[in-house]
């Protein structure tokens, strides 16, 4: 008898722990949404997607390459949307040169050592990088030393640079051709808008050069 009564007493609580749970996961649902529909607005953002498409398209068909670098969260995105590139996205075709430059433990674990983590990313790009080539930097708050020694590297080299950052841009907005800052200060609502970025692009570009069915 006991514990029943003092089930019906914690039953209320208990409903309105859950109600509240239940708001908190709305409201950061609601947060993504949010920011997907400031960067709706950004009539810069939507110009430069396009132009991204149209030089990501001519650096393939030109047989060039595009390389991908970023940190924790934005490593794992880069990752992501080379192997869309590289692999398929919704067309069934033959593969087109895209890379994530961290995927080699022992070589950022050398160069890390032996120079320093800020140049993992510049020494990479300098053996690999060629005029025409494009650099994709992923930084949500657009300072991560390493990735603007890449892009860095990338301009002498006279790679075109794209920048996927935070609503200010950081130190890396002076060395990208093109930048993508979201309008957020807030890291996963970021990371959230340049997947989706990245997904347009790649979507647009295996259309613009293998205008196939979609399996």
């Amino acid at each position: 008898m006991f514990l029943v009564s003092l089930y019906l007493l914690l039953q209320p609580l208990a409903i309105i722990i859950m109600n509240q749970k239940t708001l908190s996961i709305k409201s950061i649902l609601e947060a993504s949404i949010v920011v997907k529909q400031q960067l709706l607005q950004q009539d810069l953002i939507l110009e430069n997607i396009q132009e991204a498409i149209d030089l990501m398209v001519h650096c393939f068909q030109a047989d060039g390459k595009v390389l991908f670098c970023g940190n924790g969260g934005s490593a794992a995105d880069a990752q992501h949307l080379a192997a869309e590139f590289s692999g398929r996205f919704y067309y069934d075709r033959a593969p087109l040169y895209a890379e994530a430059l961290h995927v080699n433990g022992s070589y950022l674990t050398a160069v890390a050592n032996d120079y320093s983590f800020d140049e993992i990313y510049a020494r990479i790009v300098q053996a690999k990088g060629k005029k025409g080539d494009m650099l994709v930097a992923i930084s949500t708050s657009g300072n991560s030393p390493n990735v603007i020694k890449a892009l860095q590297q990338a301009k002498e080299i006279g790679l075109i640079t794209i920048g996927l950052t935070g609503e200010k841009g950081g130190l890396m907005k002076e060395y990208c051709d093109l930048l993508f800052n979201v309008p957020s200060s807030d890291t996963p609502r970021i990371q959230e808008c340049h997947i989706l970025i990245g997904h347009t692009i790649c979507q647009f570009v295996e259309e613009r050069i293998f205008g196939a069915t979609r399996l």
